[in-house]
């Protein structure tokens, strides 16, 4: 095969698409642990810490109703590093990567348009949205790289109806299946690829092209349904469907009342892109869909499709929404801002050139705080306070950690135990994950509020180990002077917006108070 004419054609597409690659890599990858473990963090990186080091416990997400793939990738991959939440983050950077080349090859694939690609993966590259997302260790940068491919693969099969592609297809959206229940989106979304097919006015050949269809889509779900039945094997894979009701209304409420929570789950959705977008965003999406319902109708509408079912039914039955729950239509989102360029009008693409560079303004002011300093970028309300004001957000656990080892150093052999609130998330997991090599200290939840210390730790400092105590200090009702609790340290979080009911119940500011029991509290 002479590769001369497609270098002629492709090299400077491929030496501008690496350079975008390169930029959106830098971007994830720098001060990749600046913002705080969140409470989702700490969960699943000390699963994947768990599922490492005992083997009966490959399935342990499934006890809490989530997926595992991503801790199996994460659980042969963490060993080799010092820091687990470092390298829990860069697996998403990874994934986040491989879904930009999943936006290029898919969006050439709709359109054979080399700038609407590239454009479509450099709004991606550097969009705070995703640049946030792709930076933490969630499940929801996996998703939507494998959405994106799914999507390329599920086109191809429909467009030159091949088994191996099917086949393709399959694994993917079975991969996409062990990864995150949202998968079932991109699963009823594949039938849409055959909206652009050219069907035959011939009734035999429209049944024979639709059975053809048929089956190929029949073996892409039933080797991701063979896939996603691997759970199976784990003791808890009804938990998977057990805690739906947990998240999702039931179906009856779409005609009990469809407008709530749908109307300010939408106003949500539009405020992320809004604020994370950033907001000119909006704007090249519009102009997009306008270029696009003038020349591209069908891949249009199969693209609005794809952001739409997922983002409207979420936003109709979901008791809690989220920007990452969208996450995954996030790409699609970036293919229809892309297609501006699709525009045959000089004039237009001159005059969207003013909007392509106000979006570079915004975006790249927002990365720049992102990744220097997270508590002045302009995130929504909600993910402010997730990520950094509440006691989802771990600033601190790390700084105590360290501590901790420098203790266990000075009396080796001797136990250390520290109470922690909660059982179960930002602590005790986020300080339990730092430990995890640290056999003598020993990290143990101690409830949600709490007034008076633990019984537990009493019983350790009876025993003669050097115990703490760490607590979110909306939390911790007790008075420590009487107590015997002398603060060693406290590590405030991002400020509340005045107008939040936390600052209204709590005050201006959180903090995370790291307490050591004397032998007077006895």
């Amino acid at each position: 095969m002479n590769f001369k004419p497609f270098f002629r054609e492709w090299k400077w597409t491929i030496v501008a698409f690496f350079l975008i690659l390169v930029v959106g890599f830098g971007i994830r990858l720098y001060n990749l642990t600046i913002l705080p473990i969140f409470v989702d963090e700490a969960i699943y990186v000390r699963w994947a810490q768990v599922m490492a080091s005992e083997p009966t416990l490959r399935f342990l997400p499934l006890s809490d109703g989530k997926q595992p793939l991503f801790m199996w990738v994460l659980m042969f991959l963490i060993k080799y590093f010092q820091d687990p939440l470092f390298i829990g983050r860069l697996v998403s950077v990874s994934t986040g990567i491989v879904t930009m080349i999943g936006i290029f090859v898919f969006s050439y694939q709709l359109f054979k348009n080399k700038l609407t690609s590239l454009f479509a993966v450099f709004l991606y590259a550097i969009s705070p949205f995703s640049v946030f997302f792709d930076r933490m260790a969630l499940v929801d940068s996996m998703l939507s790289m494998f959405s994106i491919w799914t999507a390329f693969f599920g086109f191809l099969t429909v467009k030159d109806k091949r088994l191996d592609l099917a086949l393709i297809t399959g694994f993917s959206l079975g991969f996409a299946s062990l990864t995150k229940s949202p998968a079932l989106f991109i699963a009823l979304l594949l039938p849409s690829f055959w909206l652009l097919r050219s069907w035959p006015k011939n009734k035999k050949e429209w049944i024979y092209q639709f059975l053809n269809l048929s089956g190929l889509l029949a073996v892409t779900y039933i080797l991701a349904f063979a896939m996603y039945n691997i759970q199976r094997l784990g003791p808890n894979f009804a938990q998977l469907t057990s805690r739906t009701g947990d998240y999702i209304l039931p179906i009856s409420h779409i005609w009990t009342n469809f407008t709530d929570p749908l109307i300010p789950h939408l106003k949500d959705f539009s405020i992320w892109l809004w604020a994370l977008g950033p907001a000119t965003l909006i704007i090249l999406i519009i102009l997009g869909i306008f270029v696009g319902f003038k020349g591209y109708l069908k891949q249009t509408l199969v693209l609005l499709l794809w952001i739409l079912f997922p983002v409207v039914l979420q936003a109709e039955l979901g008791k809690v929404f989220t920007a990452r729950y969208v996450f995954f239509t996030l790409p699609y989102l970036f293919i229809l801002a892309g297609m501006v360029f699709l525009s045959m009008s000089n004039t237009f693409k001159k005059a969207i050139l003013v909007f392509i560079l106000l979006f570079i303004f915004q975006a790249v002011k927002s990365d720049i705080l992102l990744l220097t300093n997270p508590e002045k970028a302009n995130l929504s309300r909600g993910e402010r306070s997730g990520y950094l004001e509440e006691w989802t957000a771990g600033q601190g656990i790390k700084e105590i950690s360290e501590y901790l080892k420098v203790e266990e150093a000075k009396n080796p052999g001797k136990q250390i135990v520290i109470g922690t609130e909660g059982y179960f998330g930002t602590l005790p997991d986020g300080l339990q994950l730092y430990v995890n090599d640290k056999p003598n200290i020993i990290v143990i939840g101690v409830g949600v509020i709490v007034e008076d210390t633990p019984q537990s730790l009493k019983e350790a400092l009876e025993a003669g180990n050097k115990t703490y105590l760490v607590i979110n200090k909306s939390r911790f009702k007790g008075k420590p002077d009487e107590q015997g609790l002398k603060l060693i340290q406290k590590y405030p979080k991002g400020l509340r917006l005045t107008d939040s009911r936390q600052y209204t119940l709590y005050g201006p500011q959180e903090e995370l108070l790291f307490f050591e029991l004397l032998p007077e509290s006895k």
